[in-house]
């Protein structure tokens, strides 16, 4: 085949003699197996081989055309689903990443099914993203935080913590001083570095300074309890603790239990019997050479946030922080320089690393952090003071702050251009009260701790209220039964999704890391179904669904009718059984106001759902409680409501 280049802007083409900022390559199937590409190419774009290989079976190969292409079939290396043996036993591929890493993938996207498209419109027109062209060699933190200094952006502001702010500089000096510290305390490359951190300067020290030496910073979370950091610290094996002063005296009763902690450095307080991080930090050089890192080298860990068991530690590579903000924050959100982000979703979560953390830095823009939990009012007063462009929150909090008396009359929220939900589905109800409210909308997606930031996602200007959206640019995503086939559209099912920032595997968790890997695919856990026009809509976790006389009822469509009652603030389904040993659905709901709560409301409220939906899917019993148990994610934790 002979591939002809031509430039175009966002999927249109344009004469070969045009040339604009944003180049892409348009390849055109001919004749010969041959790649020719313009003499002179824009910073950007990568040389291609000039033998590019079919995948074995490939035939004629298919260019994807976008979603909602129907003729293009996978190869087997790609196909989502598992091969069946002859007995019926799905068979699933080794849970490895590196599977096609030899093949050229990320030009020919072969995917046949509408979620395999990441981007409609663009057709077979796409430019090829600095992540798919690192070098071998790479370290993350020359991307994130030198690239901004070498750039010319050093006196920029960066962050915004309380009173001071930090430039880009600043971030610099940081993270070069933490990261020679640690080395002066023999932490070494590999070596795992806690990180238990509020949202302050000793967060990003901690975890760009770790990066870049090749240790292995591991964010956890700041409202876990002590038992639970002393096994992250089991766990993990980690050498090395940063900790904020506020948070010792729940974490620093199992430090010397930790049998291979060696140094705990204190940041923001009293050290007691452990370093200051200032004393130790402020004494080291402010020049340190990155470590040789390869881009397939583990860089941080996250651990799930364990509402089903134990967290389980996922392994991020150097690569994947700048797939995610290359793919959503650069082509969803539109993030640029001018931007300023403040995220209620604190750093430790996948979530809020990318909102707070990486995707500012990776724009050149401004984050604003704040230590402090994250009350409905304590947010809006946030974003009037700081006036940031984008906000990042979970639909618990929208609500909560919607619930506030005239919020729209006492802080001015005009500076947002954007905000941004994730961590639970999005009820249509919160969606239309808050754009009614405050005139800017909310864009729904869904991430998780595996993948690291959101792979599905509403697009600004073109949500459907509701629903997840669809497969972020450089993402894709379908819906498979439990044999891992892929199911009719508008039946609910398994999400499997495919994209470069997954993690490598859960550490020291195999038959874990083999449940959720599928070849190049994760299975997330969750159930979806898709409309006629590719969009997903959540349908519940995997062991939330309920099956009632027979037919599965989504607890997520229950709880978003009840929501929709003018008395309810929040509610949460689960299955329970009746007198028969049968399993109906039974809510919990929290009321916006809580003495109204009676047997009166909860017939009323019976009656409202049986009017908006199936009747068989009304809940049989109520119960109002004050609030419901959620993970630190804002995930309502059911499994806590089922016991």
């Amino acid at each position: 085949m002979v591939v002809r280049s031509t430039t175009v802007e966002r999927g249109r083409a344009e004469a070969p003699s045009s040339r604009r900022s944003s180049v892409f390559t348009e390849l055109e199937l001919l004749e010969r197996s041959v790649v020719t590409l313009p003499e002179a190419l824009p910073p950007g774009v990568v040389t291609v081989p000039d033998a590019l290989p079919l995948a074995a079976g490939a035939g004629a190969l298919g260019w994807s055309a976008g979603a909602g292409a129907e003729d293009v079939e996978l190869d087997d290396e790609d196909v989502p689903w598992a091969r069946t043996s002859e007995t019926g036993a799905a068979s699933r591929a080794a849970p490895s990443r590196a599977a096609n890493k030899d093949f050229i993938p990320h030009l020919l996207s072969r995917s046949g099914s509408k979620a395999g498209a990441s981007d409609r419109g663009l057709g077979r027109s796409r430019r090829m993203s600095t992540w798919e062209t690192l070098p071998a060699q790479f370290n993350v933190a020359t991307w994130f935080v030198d690239r901004n200094v070498a750039q010319g952006r050093g006196a920029s502001p960066a962050f915004h913590y309380e009173d001071r702010t930090l430039t880009y500089a600043d971030v610099q000096d940081l993270a070069n001083r933490t990261g020679n510290a640690l080395l002066e305390l023999g932490v070494q490359m590999e070596d795992r570095v806690l990180v238990l951190c509020l949202d302050a300067p000793e967060f990003l020290g901690a975890f760009w300074g770790a990066i870049k030496i090749g240790a292995i910073p591991i964010p956890v979370n700041t409202l876990m309890r002590s038992e639970d950091y002393l096994y992250f610290l089991q766990d993990s094996r980690a050498k090395a603790a940063v900790i904020s002063a506020p948070l010792l005296a729940e974490a620093g009763p199992v430090l010397a239990r930790a049998p291979r902690l060696r140094h705990v450095l204190v940041a923001g307080g009293t050290p007691g019997p452990h370093l200051s991080y200032e004393s130790v930090v402020g004494k080291a050089s402010p020049h340190l050479e990155a470590a040789d890192t390869s881009k397939d080298d583990a860089a941080f860990w996250l651990y799930s946030s364990g509402s089903t068991g134990r967290p389980k530690g996922a392994v991020h590579l150097h690569h994947d922080m700048v797939v995610c903000y290359e793919t959503y924050a650069a082509q969803v959100l539109r993030m640029r320089a001018d931007d300023k982000v403040f995220s209620a979703a604190k750093l430790f979560f996948a979530y809020g690393l990318g909102n707070a953390g990486y995707f500012p830095m990776g724009a050149g823009a401004q984050s604003v952090l704040s230590p402090h939990r994250p009350t409905p009012d304590g947010v809006f007063e946030m974003i009037a003071r700081h006036r940031p462009t984008i906000f990042f929150g979970v639909p618990t909090l929208y609500a909560a702050m919607l619930a506030l008396k005239e919020p729209e009359k006492r802080w001015d929220v005009s500076s947002l251009r954007l905000c941004v939900s994730a961590g639970e589905a999005l009820p249509e109800e919160l969606y239309n009260r808050w754009r009614e409210r405050f005139g800017i909308e909310i864009i729904d997606g869904i991430g998780t701790t595996e993948i690291l930031h959101i792979f599905l996602s509403n697009r600004p200007g073109a949500s459907r209220p509701g629903s997840t959206g669809l497969p972020v640019p450089g993402y894709e995503a379908i819906v498979v039964d439990d044999e891992g086939r892929p199911v009719t559209q508008g039946e609910i099912g398994n999400l499997r999704v495919k994209g470069e920032s997954t993690m490598a595997y859960y550490w020291n968790k195999h038959e874990k890391t083999k449940e959720a890997l599928y070849g190049p695919w994760i299975q997330t856990g969750d159930k979806y179904w898709q409309d006629a026009d590719g969009y997903f809509w959540y349908a519940g976790r995997a062991d939330d669904m309920l099956k009632v006389g027979g037919i599965w009822v989504s607890p997520v469509e229950v709880e978003n009718t009840l929501v929709r009652h003018p008395a309810v603030l929040e509610a949460a389904v689960v299955g329970h059984e009746d007198g028969d040993g049968l399993v109906k659905p039974k809510a919990f709901v929290v009321l916006k106001e809580p003495a109204g709560g009676g047997a009166g409301l909860a017939d009323e409220l019976k009656a409202f759902v049986k009017d908006k939906i199936a009747p068989y899917k009304y809940p049989r019993w109520i119960e109002f409680v004050g609030e419901l148990p959620k993970t630190a994610t804002g995930k309502i934790q059911r499994f806590k409501l089922r016991a």
